[in-house]
């Protein structure tokens, strides 16, 4: 019976490997791009403003569109030009003066090779799944302490704090050592599992996706916590209470950590 089982398992992971491997054939035709020591600056801050465009849009149509402000969790505020051009202008000075300088030295130090077999469909999941899991523990780790220590606060997670109620393109607006505490998780996580480079890609488009939606300022009925069961993602309303109250909800997506903190709050109980 075991034998079978490791055979169907066996089976299955082949079907998923073959579900991935045109995308992934296709992907490395690209491998001067991706292999490049451009990329990975290139892949974020477009990854980046491509989700955080569509929120843009929606916060300058806002106040001559009334139907859109039952889906904003506060109707009557939207960020400003003074509050949007900031914004965008820290994420790319930071890329272009922090990421890119970092990630040309790690490509110097160890160019990769990009394996000629996709990743397994179920690997590639669960692999995301746990970086989640293990970013969300940093995270709130790392976050609880820059809230409760107050040099820690002052000096380096303040910034973040700046525009409340918080907006798409606020995501980023992070000093120079918090943007480098999440990437440090990132990268780290992602080397411990050993995950395909494709996975990898796709653990960043999630992860950002997810941050950036965090801090949207929109509930919409197909937003992840709506779509995850048994209150277990805390999502936009839970994070937005963060900006709002402080010292609530420190976890940046699940809600465990907050539960046995002593420190999670709903978005019904505001």
């Amino acid at each position: 019976m075991s034998g079978r089982n490791t055979s169907e398992l066996q089976v299955l992971c082949s079907s998923g490997q073959l579900f991935l491997q045109p995308f992934w054939d296709r992907l490395r035709t690209w491998e001067a791009l991706t292999q490049s020591p451009f990329f990975p600056a290139f892949f974020s801050i477009t990854t980046y403003m491509g989700f955080c465009l569509p929120f843009v849009v929606l916060d300058l149509l806002c106040p001559w569109v009334p139907a859109l402000r039952r889906y904003k969790i506060h109707p009557n505020s939207w960020p400003t030009a003074r509050q949007l051009v900031p914004c965008l202008g820290q994420t790319l000075y930071q890329h272009l003066l922090f990421v890119f300088p970092v990630t040309l030295l790690y490509w110097a130090r160890a160019p990769a090779l990009l394996p000629p077999e996709a990743p397994a469909l179920l690997q590639l999941l669960c692999h995301i799944g746990l970086c989640l899991l293990l970013f969300d523990a940093e995270f709130f780790l790392w976050h609880v302490l820059h809230h409760k220590v107050p040099w820690l606060y002052r000096t380096f997670h303040k910034m973040h704090h700046e525009n409340s109620p918080s907006f798409a393109l606020a995501t980023q607006y992070v000093s120079v050592w918090e943007l480098f505490s999440l990437g440090f998780f990132d990268m780290v996580n992602v080397m411990l599992l050993d995950c395909h480079p494709l996975t990898v890609l796709a653990f960043h488009v999630v992860n950002i996706w997810l941050a950036v939606e965090d801090h949207s300022g929109y509930d919409f009925p197909w937003s992840t916590h709506r779509l995850v069961p048994f209150g277990w993602y805390g999502g936009v309303a839970h994070h937005d209470l963060h900006h709002s109250q402080f010292s609530c909800n420190y976890a940046p997506y699940f809600t465990h950590w907050d539960k046995l903190w002593g420190t999670l709050r709903s978005a019904q109980a505001k």
